[in-house]
């Protein structure tokens, strides 16, 4: 202790005009060891990031009108990347899928680095830029065909009432009859006049078809806008009478083999 002149004691502290609390040397420390648990949390919140993005799911953004009125331009979805996988892909199933090959025009920005790399870890939504969005119609061995007598597409012979199609657009201007190889899909956009997909892939890699390989995940929930947050179905009912593959029942004019 230190004795002043009116002989009263100071502690050292006091003399010095702070604190013990207050030295350099532990206000330095005091930063570094908040730095050191800021970077722990950062690191942990990044891997965390990079493994749902790698095994579970996937955040996109819609760039295209191809799927009005299901999703519009701008909007933010999340892919459940178990599909393919644990969960089989079904007929209505809304699926992201990487490019075959010649289905996309190179019209699309490069992403700056910062953008590839927050991509990357999943903290920002992946473009299209090599990557489509429709809705699958066929799955393997389906025959899918356009138009019955009254407009509709049929996939094994059975027509479909396609709620999802965007209003005043018809089931397909573009007429085909295809049967869909093993490992493969036939998908098709919900605002068909303004869709890419694989009536117009015929001439491209793979003919139209997708390889189930391609497909990243199945579209699960959209959650921007708020106004449109909600769950993205696959309309499974439209596809309830649709017979397997090869048990299709023969037109009535048909013989079959041994008649």
């Amino acid at each position: 202790m230190i004795v002043g002149r009116s002989g009263t004691t100071e502690p050292p502290a006091q003399r010095r005009g702070g604190t013990a609390s207050g030295r350099p040397g532990a206000q330095s420390q005091g930063v570094l060891g908040f730095l050191r648990e800021a970077a722990i949390v950062v690191v942990a919140a990044l891997v965390i990031s990079l493994v749902i993005k790698t095994f579970f799911a996937q955040a996109f953004y819609i760039p295209s009108e191809s799927m009005e009125d299901t999703l519009k331009v701008d909007d933010r979805l999340i892919v459940n990347k178990l599909r393919p996988g644990p969960l089989d892909i079904q007929r209505g199933d809304v699926v992201v899928f990487v490019d075959p090959g010649g289905w996309l025009r190179p019209h699309y920005e490069e992403p700056t680095v910062v953008q590839q790399v927050l991509t990357w870890v999943g903290l920002l939504p992946a473009d299209a830029g090599e990557h489509l969005i429709k809705r699958v119609i066929g799955l393997p061995g389906d025959e899918v065909a356009c138009c019955d007598d009254q407009g509709r597409v049929t996939v094994n012979g059975a027509p479909l009432d396609e709620p999802y199609i965007k209003p005043g657009a018809v089931p397909s201007e573009k007429t085909f009859d295809e049967t869909v190889p093993a490992e493969h899909l036939w998908v098709m956009g919900d605002n068909r006049p303004r869709s890419q997909d694989s009536r117009y892939s015929q001439g491209a890699v793979g003919g139209g078809f997708v390889p189930i390989d391609n497909v990243v995940g199945t579209a699960w929930v959209r959650v921007w806008p708020l106004d449109r947050l909600g769950m993205i179905g696959r309309s499974g009912e439209t596809f309830a009478d649709v017979p397997d593959p090869g048990t299709r029942e023969p037109a009535p004019d048909q013989e079959t083999a041994g008649d």
